[in-house]
């Protein structure tokens, strides 16, 4: 029995190969993303050729980015939170599926189950009120032998608790910018949420790949590109958390072993 096959391809970018189904997380895979230069090299077009699945967390351009969708073709099946379909659709996307937070579909022996995260919904951020609107989440994929937690983007919450214990949890541990908003895990806050998924193994994401052009060069951002998932990584071993951290660079792989009994 073997575990998940995990790429991390950047941002929150991760290629997922279980129970025989490919799937990519909220892609991102141009060398621009908006106003965002990508400081990483792109993801080849391998990593995108096979897929079988979509999953969008939200609506933000950084996770819900058309370039990258139309990359992997209009007939990829993508899922999206309730109320995104037909905004995808008119977009020319013609196998897009809605999903309510803790609303399940299946793909082959794949099983995916939608989860609440706290962050905005709103495709152009929390302060607007016109345009594409729908609730943030996240994902969690399960087959027979294996679990995986895909935050998406969130903020700290005490119901995490309920999806534990999990195989793997691809957490967000900062962004894009010198500051984070609301809505999302710092290092630290990120290992909180360990100790509530309960993961034999955590994987940081959401780092070290987009920059504000130009402000990469500071000293500040440069660090903020790299520091991150090691803090990340300090906080969990300081808390004393039985979970192995597997710290991935864009576009590096990550080994997880086959699963355990859990008592």
């Amino acid at each position: 029995m073997t575990g998940p096959n995990l790429r991390f391809l950047g941002h929150s970018t991760v290629r997922l190969e279980l129970a025989g189904q490919v799937v990519l997380t909220d892609p991102v895979l141009t060398t621009r993303v908006g106003g965002l230069t990508r400081v990483r090299p792109a993801p080849d077009p391998g990593d995108w050729r096979d897929v079988d699945l979509v999953l969008i967390s939200h609506l933000h351009g950084d996770h819900l980015h058309l370039p990258s969708l139309r990359l992997i073709g209009r007939d990829v099946r993508v899922v999206v939170p309730r109320g995104a379909g037909h905004w995808l659709e008119r977009r020319g996307f013609t196998h897009v599926e809605e999903l309510d937070v803790d609303g399940e579909l299946a793909s082959g022996e794949l099983h995916v189950r939608a989860t609440r995260a706290l962050h905005s919904g709103h495709r152009w951020g929390p302060r607007l009120t016109h345009g594409p609107q729908s609730e943030a989440m996240g994902y969690l994929l399960s087959t027979p032998e294996t679990s995986v937690y895909f935050a998406g983007d969130t903020d700290l919450y005490p119901e995490m608790a309920e999806l534990a214990p999990v195989d793997v949890a691809l957490l967000p541990v900062w962004g894009w910018g010198a500051n984070l908003g609301p809505g999302h895990l710092d290092p630290i806050r990120a290992s909180m949420a360990v100790g509530l998924l309960r993961p034999r193994v955590a994987v940081p994401v959401h780092w070290g790949t987009l920059a504000v052009p130009g402000l990469a060069r500071t000293s500040r951002m440069r660090r903020l590109l790299v520091d991150p998932p090691r803090e990340f990584a300090a906080g969990v071993l300081a808390a004393g958390h039985d979970t192995r951290v597997e710290i991935a660079e864009p576009g590096d792989s990550v080994s997880i072993p086959a699963p355990l009994d859990r008592p």
